[in-house]
């Protein structure tokens, strides 16, 4: 259950930390041009007190070239608010899938000005997004420099592998007593689709794709609060270790996908030692 693009930003040691890809980010030209006029007014006030108010130092920090961006068809209807919301959850969707890939480094720290530039936008949509990844207890902020990306263990990994199979397994167990064939069935181009992004190698693709399948399971027990709470486990056992294993290659994630188009024929059978069996070994394999 595993996650891309370059991006510049100096640690706490003053190296140079790795490259981010931000070939996912997607913000349309005019969303772009409009949140830099926006962002105009304040910029020298932002640049004034970055260093106090902020707490982020930029001048140690290399200029970064900004990144191709593709263009979209402006929508006229588009206001401010929803052109800004929909730039901060796309440089939100950008972060967290380096936070996967493993291109936001466990120890490293990033400040929300370097990684603006980088996106072609102001620090105030980052820092939002970065603000987001700390509640969610991938980053934690640091006073004057930015935000440091949080190290994790094994043992961390093996706890939240079995809070999640306390959470889940006795559900599917429960939901493959009671859900019809054909509700199974419409989870398949899920499960197929995990298994082409295995194919492929991307562990970030694979990594959305698992926890989209997780999500849809769990969905048909009607229980928001327990997919909500599952799929932030989920999510968290994501996230890159310190000092644990090598990330897992094609094979494993094709092992893992493997096990979701098995599980989902033992569902549709109500073969229930057979998916007991599975979803139990599918937690332990996390």
């Amino acid at each position: 259950m595993e996650q891309a693009g370059s991006l510049g930003a100096r640690g706490s040691t003053g190296s140079a930390a790795p490259d981010i890809r931000t070939a996912s980010v997607r913000v349309p030209a005019q969303a772009r041009a409009a949140h830099v006029e926006r962002e105009r007014g304040v910029a020298s006030d932002e640049s004034r007190s970055a260093s106090g108010a902020r707490g982020e130092h930029t001048h140690s920090e290399p200029p970064i070239p900004h990144p191709r961006v593709e263009t979209a068809r402006p929508m006229e209807t588009a206001r401010p608010v929803v052109q800004r919301a929909s730039v901060r959850g796309q440089i939100l969707d950008a972060l967290r899938t380096a936070l996967v890939a493993g291109e936001l480094a466990p120890g490293q720290v990033y400040s929300a000005p370097v990684l603006g530039e980088r996106f072609g936008v102001s620090a105030t949509p980052v820092r939002e997004a970065m603000q987001q990844l700390a509640l969610e207890g991938a980053v934690e902020v640091v006073p004057n420099r930015g935000f440091r990306v949080v190290r994790r263990g094994t043992r961390e990994l093996a706890e939240l592998a079995e809070i999640r199979a306390l959470l889940e397994v006795p559900v599917v167990l429960r939901l493959a007593r009671t859900v019809p064939a054909a509700r199974w069935a419409e989870l398949r181009p899920l499960a197929e689709a995990a298994a082409r992004a295995a194919s492929a190698g991307c562990r970030a693709t694979y990594a959305e794709c698992d926890r989209a399948f997780h999500h849809a399971i769990l969905a048909l027990a009607g229980n928001d609060q327990l997919v909500q709470i599952a799929d932030d486990l989920h999510r968290r056992a994501q996230w890159p270790l310190v000092g644990g294993p090598v990330p897992r290659g094609r094979a494993d994630l094709m092992a893992d996908a493997a096990e979701h188009l098995a599980l989902l024929d033992a569902l549709t059978a109500q073969d229930l030692p057979a998916v007991q069996s599975l979803v139990r070994e599918h937690f332990a394999d996390c």
